[in-house]
């Protein structure tokens, strides 16, 4: 070994689902089977690539603005970055600082262990049930920060809005996170506590709900001292996060309600009939409030399937984790995407 990778830090990176590089049925990283709302597709065509010369707004004002609207909430109540994977990076960097441990879940977004790492931040993960829940006197105890995904990934289960205020009446001295990337799907979000919590942060995302994952969007709501917290961290690092088109087709994606409302009422109806055709199939699904099914199969193998489904260029996402080594993560596609799925699953169990 040379003096100099001794130096070099290690850690166990993240690892996000397979991006296939010809057509397939890719239900295996929960994006949106819609397009995004037509204001965005017109953003992109109207855009004047000059722009692309000029730094973006550092301070993403028209974005925060649309989003704050929202909410019924301040400019600055609103934090945005690439995706909601850079906002809790953030975060994360941000808030979590006091030298005792972390709290998240054992079975949760695998992102946590992977920042707590690479920032050398101290964590413990707190065992969900045999059902896959959360129970909130299990964060109680002294920590530095709590996280969760609230609904939780891969589980794709919602705790209620009293679970969250529970953690937040325990844990006055410390910032909660709660990550809602799939809230939009089925969840309460925890928004309307920020008023009455100002140790509360809650993070979402464009690219889920909104079809936007391949613009990066994310953002965090939470109170103006906090905000302007995870804003200096950014100056520090990256004054120009945001990009010129995402800032701009974000706006005319968080504008369009409409659309937004009948694109979440098609994945739920899709997800809800999927999850009655696996459950006839012999699978156990969770109750899923988001836009993907977690399930399992009371006598085939998780892995045998997913590696039968790959054969037939179906991506669906497969961990091999303990606790969840049974089961697959599916994302709920269209409705004749999810036919072709369902040909294949049954081809496979035959």
């Amino acid at each position: 070994m040379k003096a100099w990778e001794n130096n070099i830090r290690q850690v166990v990176p993240y690892v996000p689902g397979e991006q296939p590089r010809r057509p397939v049925i890719k239900l295996n990283t929960n994006e949106n089977p819609y397009p995004p709302a037509p204001g965005v597709q017109a953003a992109v065509r109207e855009m004047d690539p000059d722009c692309l010369r000029l730094y973006p707004d550092p301070d993403c004002t028209g974005l925060c603005t649309e989003i704050a609207a929202v909410y019924g909430v301040e400019k600055e109540n609103v934090f945005v970055g690439v995706g909601s994977d850079d906002v809790l990076a953030t975060a994360f960097l941000t808030f979590f600082n006091s030298g005792k441990p972390v709290l998240f879940p054992d079975i949760t977004y695998s992102f946590y262990r992977v920042w707590a790492d690479v920032y050398r931040i101290p964590y413990e993960t707190v065992p969900v049930d045999k059902d896959f829940r959360l129970h909130a006197e299990d964060y109680y105890k002294e920590n530095g920060g709590v996280i969760f995904a609230n609904p939780n990934a891969p589980t794709a289960i919602c705790e209620p809005l009293s679970f969250v205020e529970d953690i937040l009446e325990h844990n006055r001295d410390v910032i909660v996170i709660a990550d809602e990337a799939y809230v939009d799907f089925g969840g309460e979000s925890a928004v309307s506590l920020l008023d009455k919590y100002d140790n509360l942060l809650v993070v979402q995302t464009f690219s889920k709900s909104r079809s936007m994952a391949g613009s990066r969007i994310g953002y965090a709501l939470g109170g103006q001292a906090l905000i302007r917290s995870m804003e200096n961290v950014k100056f520090s690092i990256n004054s120009y996060t945001m990009n010129q088109y995402s800032l701009k087709t974000g706006v005319e994606a968080i504008r369009d309600r409409q659309y937004f409302e009948d694109t979440l009422a098609k994945i739920i109806r899709t997800r809800e009939t999927s999850k009655k055709r696996l459950e006839e199939m012999g699978f156990f699904c969770t109750d899923s409030k988001t836009n993907f099914l977690f399930v399992s199969h009371k006598s085939r193998n998780a892995k045998e399937i997913f590696e039968a489904l790959k054969e037939r260029d179906i991506y669906v996402r497969y961990f091999n984790t303990p606790g969840i080594d049974n089961y697959l993560r599916i994302t709920v596609g269209t409705d004749e995407e999810m036919d072709i799925f369902f040909r294949a699953v049954e081809e496979i169990l035959k």
